[in-house]
């Protein structure tokens, strides 16, 4: 289906389970390049049920997952319909979804993101492209991130994109290749501690301010094999609850406390994840900051303080909150035009792609 004009909704839930982000995109390729415009965007949010469950089941069985799968299917439907009857969208090419990534295990050949069902496209009554990550594992890649070639086509005018959600990745160009990969976790991690103290978040890192780094606790998590792994290499939730909260749980101090060497241990991370990543602009770096972490204002203090020489960019709401639903659906436009939609130097798979599965009304 090639064309110069396509009318998609992107749909993305990310692991800090904030919601269901989903956004109204018209995409327009002229002379070569792709230009977007967003109208119609939302995060619905998930019902302390869902919040609950999809905490849950990295430890589900193999049936349980199966069930999961088609419940959280008919939940995603019913949120795209009703997005789509609210705003009164019509002539829609196709729904682009991501998912909700419930296991990721690349090493072990195996990543699962639920709601991606072929059951999808009869209840929306939509083209439905989705199922995105599976393929790349098979042909050796992480899956992940699928972002950068996004970041690429549509925010070239930036340096660095660094996303801060529930992990945090980032993505810019180096000779001639784009260059991606996680970070760090992030608000996986954050939200955690927010929570024990009744928060949904910590609203613009507040409450680490407040908090003294424990040194000891810092030094422990910078000193974990992912961080001295090279790229490709990718973050799942596995990582969050078998290794960094046991870690953070083994220390006997304030949730003020464990707030703070976090975020500073995210900022630390962020600055390291870029040294020898230079690139050769004459004029002073700039850097794309987009994800729930953007609005954490002692979050992007912490790393600016380690980042002196570079511009950190936070845009407009819509792209800072939708970018992932913004690429994802171009993500599903290219799987349309059977053109390449996933990087092999991102994630490390033997070739170039173009991922993802159509399913036709």
């Amino acid at each position: 289906m090639k064309k110069e004009y396509y009318n998609v909704i992107g749909v993305m839930s990310g692991t800090s389970l904030d919601g269901v982000d989903l956004s109204n995109i018209k995409f327009r390729l002229e002379n070569n390049k792709w230009t977007f415009e967003i109208l119609e965007s939302e995060t619905i949010a998930y019902s302390q049920s869902w919040v609950n469950q999809l905490k849950s089941a990295v430890d589900y069985s193999e049936m349980e997952l199966e069930n999961l799968n088609q419940d959280y299917t008919k939940l995603l439907a019913t949120i795209i319909s009703t997005f789509i009857e609210k705003h009164t969208i019509e002539n829609l090419d196709a729904v682009c979804s991501h998912g909700h990534t419930i296991l990721h295990q690349p090493q072990n050949g195996f990543t699962l993101q639920i709601g991606n069902l072929p059951e999808i496209s009869k209840l929306t009554h939509q083209t439905v492209v989705c199922d995105f990550r599976v393929q790349d594992v098979k042909l050796g890649g992480q899956g992940a991130p699928l972002v950068p070639i996004g970041d690429r086509i549509l925010f070239l005018e930036y340096d660095y994109c660094i996303n801060l959600g529930g992990f945090s990745n980032v993505s810019f160009e180096q000779n001639g290749k784009r260059i991606a990969f996680d970070i760090s976790p992030v608000n996986t991690v954050l939200n955690f501690y927010a929570n024990q103290l009744g928060l949904n978040y910590d609203d613009k890192g507040k409450i680490s301010r407040t908090g003294k780094v424990n040194t000891d606790l810092l030094n422990e998590l910078n000193a974990l094999n992912f961080y001295q792994q090279t790229f490709p290499k990718s973050l799942g939730f596995e990582f969050v609850k078998g290794i960094i909260i046991p870690i953070i749980e083994s220390y006997k101090i304030s949730i003020e406390d464990k707030l703070r060497t976090f975020t500073e241990h995210v900022a630390l991370q962020t600055a390291l994840a870029l040294n020898g990543f230079e690139t050769k602009n004459v004029k002073k770096n700039r850097m794309l900051i987009t994800g729930g972490g953007a609005y954490n204002d002692f979050l992007i203090e912490s790393i600016q303080s380690y980042l002196t020489e570079i511009e950190l960019v936070i845009p407009s709401p819509k792209i800072l909150e939708f970018k992932e639903a913004l690429i994802f659906a171009l993500l599903g436009v290219l799987k349309l035009r059977d053109e390449i939609n996933v990087l092999s130097s991102v994630t490390g798979a033997n070739k170039d792609h173009s991922s993802g599965i159509i399913y036709s009304n």
